[in-house]
């Protein structure tokens, strides 16, 4: 198990550029299973998530050629379906949770798919219920066997889906299932992230007919056939979010290059609401060097409450860097994470380090700035999740004195050489295998 060690209390500097988004790729490389045709995409994060995914489509012969940095082509035009019965299926799947997004297209073009429950971050309760019925309702059939669902068809034809939530994954699935059912498909409540977006930009690409792209209301004319395309993925909003409370927690200025902003929905606004300033030039964001920042309050002057919702509300991933970076402001502010019930219980190790945090119940947590009264004190942690991770590590390279994150492998799943991005813009930091 490889570890970080970390020199805290060091101000950076310099130009960083975000990776392509975590959660889009996922969506968009499963996607290459509906079509025989090459399909490029650039911006692909070489993160562990999905490294993992590549390696369960080459096992189904998918051929994955590396064009570039980050750039590969897929061409799944001889499938292997007997992998889906193998040892090395059942592991990789239950690496992920982006292994879920296998079943629509498998469903779609093969008529069969096999779902263990999939891996992932520890945080709660993450259903499959919105996948499952979706593709039901599009005449799928499932069946519990042991510890695996199998997944079956005669023939898929569209219909009118009122989703029970907004799931970006339950949506992602039944949208690469109905591009290839018969007849027409109606998606009512469903999510419309940009990265749900880009997915049915590049499905339009590829010849299938969506309308009502970026709404809640998604309708899809069915279509034979898929072609090849070429696709670009976004950058990731939650490691954009990430450098702003890096940069605000060690008194920095970052600019962060190249960061879609028109596709940051409130991420900037909530920030700013922290007292952080930030400055947009061209389509980069200015991380300011400020040593202190003020919580702003509501207008009747109760404490400011920011809490997660489906987009264009505000992403729980970036809840857990909210929390960090509040406790170093001058306010107080209270955290609500609607969606899962353990994903804040991390604020424990960040209140060993010297942090004002009371834990109301496993959705709420209270933060009191400190207001640089002291910096937080370096200590030894394990990281539990991909977004308490950089939680911690930002924490830890503000800290004063040495820290050590163990379990890295759950940063590593969602950012791409961190520790060398860091060290160019000045962080003293050190991976220890």
């Amino acid at each position: 198990m490889a570890s970080f060690k970390i020199i805290g209390g060091k101000q950076l500097s310099g130009n960083i550029s975000p990776q392509g988004a975590k959660n889009e790729a996922l969506q968009v490389i499963s996607a290459t299973l509906l079509t025989e045709k090459k399909i490029i995409i650039q911006k692909v994060p070489i993160i562990n998530d999905v490294m993992c995914l590549m390696s369960i489509l080459k096992g189904l012969g998918v051929k994955i050629e590396k064009i570039s940095k980050n750039t590969f082509s897929f061409e799944a035009k001889n499938i292997d379906l007997k992998f889906l019965n193998s040892k090395s299926f059942k592991e990789l799947s239950q690496k992920i949770r982006g292994s879920v997004m296998l079943v629509g297209p498998l469903v779609a073009r093969f008529n069969v798919a096999k779902l263990y429950p999939p891996g992932g971050d520890k945080i709660g309760r993450r259903r499959i219920d919105t996948h499952l019925v979706g593709l039901s309702k599009l005449g799928a059939k499932f069946k519990l066997q042991k510890d695996f669902y199998k997944i079956s068809c005669d023939q898929l034809k569209g219909d009118f889906l009122l989703l029970e939530e907004a799931s970006v994954t339950g949506t992602a699935n039944i949208v690469m299932t109905a591009v290839l059912a018969k007849g027409t498909t109606t998606i009512y409540n469903a999510a419309c992230e940009p990265y749900i977006q880009q997915l049915c930009d590049m499905l339009c690409k590829m010849g299938a007919k969506i309308n009502g792209i970026g709404s809640n209301l998604i309708t899809i004319n069915g279509v034979k056939k898929l072609s090849g395309c070429k696709h670009k993925i976004l950058p990731d909003m939650i490691e954009i979010g990430s450098w702003i409370g890096l940069a605000a927690m060690t008194q920095s200025r970052i600019r962060i290059k190249n960061a879609s902003i028109k596709n940051l929905g409130n991420t900037l606004n909530i920030f700013r609401k922290l007292g952080i300033k930030l400055k947009v030039e061209n389509d980069d964001i200015i991380v300011q060097k400020q040593k202190k920042y003020n919580i702003e309050t509501f207008i009747n002057g109760s404490i400011l409450t920011i809490s997660d919702a489906p987009w264009p509300g505000f992403s729980p991933d970036l809840l857990s860097i909210i929390i960090v970076t509040a406790t170093q402001a001058n306010g107080n502010i209270l955290v609500h994470q609607k969606m899962f019930e353990s994903r804040l219980f991390f604020v424990d190790k960040l209140i060993d380090m010297g942090a004002k945090i009371i834990l109301c119940d496993p959705h709420r947590a209270s933060i009191s700035g400190i207001n640089r009264q002291y910096q937080l004190k370096g200590t030894t942690m394990t990281s539990p999740d991909i977004r308490a991770g950089i939680s911690l590590l930002i924490a830890a390279l503000s800290a004063n004195g040495e820290s050590t994150i163990h379990n890295i492998e759950q940063i590593d799943r969602g950012y791409e050489n961190i520790d060398d991005r860091l060290r160019a813009i000045g962080a003293n930091i050190q991976r220890i295998d």
